[in-house]
């Protein structure tokens, strides 16, 4: 059996991610923080296998801005650090 390690996601704006324990080949996070239509904000997550498939979640959260009529939404990626602690 793999051992179970830990994945760190630090963010720009210094927020922390811990996920794990897991085996899982995630190697990036992505986070969208949205402004609602009615002016509240909701952040949605997520973890990639490779940074491409991080990057095509850009694209998706510009549809969703539209579809939901979002007034503005920021998105990001950071890539995850392992440690066994």
């Amino acid at each position: 059996m793999a051992r179970k390690y830990y994945l760190t996601a630090t963010m720009p704006d210094g927020y922390v991610k811990r996920i794990g324990p897991t085996n899982a080949p995630f190697t990036h996070y992505w986070r969208i923080v949205a402004i609602l239509a009615d002016g509240k904000t909701e952040v949605f997550w997520g973890h990639t296998k490779s940074l491409a498939d991080a990057k095509r979640k850009k694209a998706a959260a510009a549809d969703a801005s539209k579809q939901r009529k979002w007034q503005s939404h920021a998105f990001e990626i950071a890539e995850l650090e392992k440690s066994f602690d």
